[in-house]
């Protein structure tokens, strides 16, 4: 918009066409192979399409395959859309590391989404996300901070500070700085707002775990934590490549929960994983008995080309399917009687849109 572009909403006023894609299930996926299939039709008529993101990078050959003539922007290179918007040529740029110089950060109503790092540290057997974003790049404590305090100073009243894994800032940089030290700097920023921390993995919550409890102590920062464990058993973690074991997950747990009380914690699981067994899937059902998560991200394991996982024995769709259905039950049972124990308190809410109800 800087470089004097105007964004429509109706696809027919457009001159160029930039998708934004998704890869990381096989629904995800699904659903950008139909809508790229609707819109080869505008390039035989003149328009410009540009397919961006995780599918360009991950799976650029399927694409390619849709659409012919469509221009491919990876994740690492969207600071160069403007270049690729005003080439005449068809561009694909795949390949390098993407800029930290600037802070992509989006805003919907009064919710700032700020990144804080791209890529992880992971090798998970499963991930196809992992081969569009890459290494883990952390961009600068400062510049985070200067772009939180435009935001704030816009009127953002919720910071959500997201990446692969929150839990993760900070260690490719040369400076010593964690997760826990970047909140605090935030923390600091005048204005009447709130910040959401997006979710981190196990493995590299260990080491600031006691730091990252203390930073969530602090008024401006919700008590909330979205950890995705993906399986309650150790070899499944094992064969996931994880990198850490249930007892890690259960001690993160529950030390959250002797500091902080009230936290609300969020998980994902993934259900049917290569090497799931009986034995491995109960083990899922009671680790989310015992814990009684507030929230539970519940996912059929669904194959991802040019990933490990992919190549190991598959379990049968109607089982995944069946075991989903058991988690469904608990999970459900779960969040209804966490819900109860709202009935009859106040608290306060942050009102992010208008309804669509009238009145």
């Amino acid at each position: 918009m800087k470089k004097g572009y105007i964004i429509t909403n109706n696809i027919e006023e457009a001159n160029v066409i930039i998708i934004n894609t998704c890869t990381v299930r096989k629904d995800s996926e699904s659903k950008m192979v139909k809508r790229l299939k609707k819109l080869r039709k505008y390039l035989n008529n003149g328009y410009k399409i540009i397919v961006a993101g995780c599918m360009a990078k991950a799976q650029p050959y399927l694409v390619s395959r849709l659409v012919p003539e469509a221009s491919l922007v990876s994740p690492q290179n969207i600071d160069k859309i403007c270049h690729v918007v005003e080439s005449r040529e068809r561009v694909v740029l795949l390949d390098g590391e993407r800029s930290t110089s600037i802070v992509p950060s989006t805003t919907i109503g009064v919710i700032g989404m700020v990144p804080i790092a791209d890529g992880c540290l992971n090798d998970c057997s499963f991930c196809i996300v992992k081969l569009a974003r890459g290494k883990l790049r952390s961009y600068p404590p400062k510049l985070i901070v200067k772009t939180v305090e435009e935001l704030v100073k816009k009127g953002a009243k919720e910071i959500e500070i997201t990446a692969q894994d929150t839990a993760t800032y900070g260690r490719d940089l040369s400076e010593k700085i964690r997760l826990p030290d970047l909140v605090n700097m935030i923390c600091e920023i005048d204005g009447d707002f709130m910040i959401r921390i997006g979710q981190m993995n196990p493995q590299w919550m260990l080491d600031i775990i006691d730091d990252l409890v203390e930073s969530l102590k602090n008024p401006k920062v919700y008590k909330y934590l979205h950890i995705p464990v993906q399986s309650g058993d150790n070899g499944v973690l094992e064969i996931m490549k994880r990198g850490y074991r249930v007892e890690d997950f259960e001690y993160i747990i529950h030390y959250s929960r002797s500091k902080i009380p009230n936290i609300q914690i969020a998980t994902d699981i993934i259900v049917g994983h290569p090497g799931e067994d009986e034995d491995a899937f109960r083990n899922t059902l009671d680790l989310i008995m015992r814990i009684e998560p507030d929230k539970v991200h519940l996912a059929q394991y669904s194959i991802r080309p040019r990933t490990e996982a992919a190549a190991m024995p598959q379990i049968p769709e109607i089982i995944k399917k069946q075991r989903c259905k058991v988690l469904e039950e608990v999970i459900e049972k779960i969040g209804l009687d966490i819900n109860k124990e709202y009935i009859g308190t106040k608290a306060k809410a942050l009102i992010t849109e208008k309804g669509f109800r009238p009145g």
